[in-house]
């Protein structure tokens, strides 16, 4: 542990090298004259809240000195430690410590903190929790809407959403454990959870992974925490971690015996442990009564797997018309296009990824003007020109918007390309490519791994767990749950 001398001066000096204050304007220097004494305050410009700032500088201006020696202060030590103590325990604020550790100062300053350094206090400094960080409303997030119930969302500001949080548990055997991850970018953590509910073993290896992260930064907030606890495989596609926007889901989740991670600059809240089959839930499902969520989830479980499916199962009984039954001919195309339907299918994925990353980019205004043009690209034009049939615009139109049913892009993009894979080893092996094909992508889901510990990524299937089987589907009443 690196600690300040006995020399205010030192002290200044060296917390002006080691802060850069010559060069980052924003990093700011305020020293002030209390009596015969001096005191140094170091803080960021825009990280203060400029009330509390302004009336600490009037209280600091208002004293006559630092410090009275009393008579059992028999060295410089005590005397500073005394002086510190003496003045963090009148100054007029809630958030104040004290500090020798030289490199909590430095995290404290950068982290928005505000650092007092007296001509008194010797190797002792005080920190101040002044910060404030500029902050997005909370409002409902884009990727979950509900039609009932609550509308505000997390925000990128950690003590934001967890504020959201404890507006809904008033429980205090909620526990957020605070922890820092990335040796430069020193990004704040949370991992909350009931502490009865909670598996006490499992929170204890959570913590352990997270302790053991080594990286210098945590830039793309709870996307690089996953790659940096999961070692896996990078061709197995389907989604390690479940996140949710909604402070409502992940208050509801918590009392399940869940762990939430919240990480600063980001507005999503890890959920774990987490299963295949939680991507299928939605808050929606509990704003209705049962018999309607109970509907919705039947409905949304079977387009998943149709989206998957049943364009591969299609281009299987064109390839192969013989074993198509009299009452199903009428799926059969009349034509077969100027391409292979196979070419046309995958023409297709590629071109509606492409209308989807081009909408991302396209500002409102345009928006409708994109849509007409993607709609006659892959509509009239594609069918008179003869690349494309009727079939596989009707099949691949009802798989894109198909897949808007999953809340999780990710689930999304998996599905998709589990499907593309299916499509093509159909192509090339016809009947022993499928059923190959449809054993590999539940064996990539069976051994998906993510940061379970002794839960399976397709519980309560494996291992069964028929009451909770039965949950997923059926929308219970929550006190026959609890």
């Amino acid at each position: 542990m690196r600690k300040l001398s006995p020399s205010y001066s030192e002290n200044t000096a060296q917390l002006d090298r080691l802060l850069r204050v010559d060069e980052s304007f924003d990093i700011l220097k305020k020293p002030l004259s209390i009596g015969n004494d001096e005191i140094c305050m170091y803080y960021i410009d825009g990280f203060t809240k400029d009330g509390v700032m302004q009336k600490l500088m009037t209280y600091f201006i208002s004293l006559k000195t630092l410090h009275i020696k009393s008579d059992n202060e028999e060295n410089s030590k005590q005397y500073a430690k005394s002086a510190a103590d003496g003045f963090i325990s009148v100054l007029p604020y809630i958030e104040t410590d004290i500090t020798e550790d030289l490199d909590v100062m430095i995290h404290a300053v950068l982290s928005g903190s505000s650092l007092v350094l007296g001509s008194t206090f010797g190797e002792n400094a005080i920190i101040i929790d002044s910060r404030t960080y500029p902050s997005r409303e909370p409002a409902e997030p884009e990727s979950d809407r509900v039609m009932r119930g609550a509308k505000d969302g997390f925000v990128e500001a950690l003590i934001f959403n967890t504020v959201l949080i404890r507006r809904r548990i008033r429980d205090p055997q909620l526990t957020m454990s605070y922890m820092t991850i990335g040796d430069r970018s020193q990004t704040d953590v949370v991992i909350c959870y009931i502490k009865d509910k909670a598996d006490e073993k499992y929170v204890q290896k959570i913590k352990e992974k997270f302790a053991a992260i080594k990286t210098n930064s945590i830039t793309f907030g709870h996307q690089s925490i996953t790659e940096s606890i999961i070692k896996t495989s990078w061709i197995n596609p389907f989604p390690k971690i479940r996140c949710t926007e909604r402070p409502d889901a992940a208050a509801a989740q918590l009392f399940e015996g869940s762990i939430i991670v919240i990480c600063d600059n980001s507005p999503e809240a890890m959920i774990l442990p987490t299963s295949f089959f939680d991507f299928l839930q939605e808050t929606n499902d509990f704003y209705f009564p049962p018999s309607i969520g109970t509907y919705i989830r039947i409905v949304r479980h079977l387009i998943m797997w149709i989206t998957m499916f049943m364009v591969p199962i299609w281009y299987l009984l064109t390839k192969n018309p013989h074993i198509v039954p009299s009452w199903l001919v009428f799926i059969l195309p009349k034509v077969q296009g100027a391409i292979p339907i196979i070419l046309q299918l995958l023409l297709v994925e590629l071109v509606v990824d492409g209308l989807r990353m081009a909408s991302i980019n396209t500002p409102n205004m345009l928006g409708n003007s994109l849509a007409i043009i993607g709609g006659l690209i892959l509509g009239d034009f594609a069918v008179d020109i003869g690349w494309l049939i009727p079939e596989v615009i009707l099949y691949m139109a009802f798989v894109a918007i198909a897949n808007f049913t999953q809340t999780s892009y990710q689930l999304g993009y998996a599905l998709k390309f589990m499907r593309m894979f299916l499509l093509i080893v159909t192509a090339l092996f016809n009947y022993w490519g499928f059923f190959a094909g449809c054993i590999l992508i539940l064996v990539m889901i069976a051994t998906n791994k993510t940061a379970n510990y002794k839960r399976r990524y397709l519980y309560p299937l494996i291992p069964f767990n028929a009451k909770e089987l039965y949950s997923l589907f059926v929308r219970i009443r929550k006190r026959e749950k609890d």
